[in-house]
């Protein structure tokens, strides 16, 4: 699976819209977050569609992004994860 290319990043625009108005998160390129200097959050392209790889505790877990209710789920997963103190 490749990392979101700029035409599939364009599509998810509305996505990363939403995480780029979150507290402690920096956008080091377009759709790669980090807290700090650690990788948080980055998106994926593949024939089944959109995935984003976001941290939570020490390890990455991938979410698909391609409906609404996949997309309400991730943006909750990602407040949550961005609200926890990162070590």
């Amino acid at each position: 699976m490749k990392h979101a290319g700029p035409t599939a990043l364009g599509s998810l625009e509305p996505i990363i819209a939403e995480i780029r108005k979150l507290a402690g998160l920096k956008e080091k390129k377009r759709g790669t977050f980090y807290r700090g200097s650690v990788g948080f959050l980055h998106f994926h392209e593949d024939p089944a569609g959109f995935f984003a790889d976001l941290k939570v505790g020490v390890e990455f877990e991938r979410m698909p992004v391609n409906n609404r209710r996949e997309i309400d789920e991730f943006i909750r997963q990602v407040r949550r994860a961005a609200a926890i103190p990162s070590s």
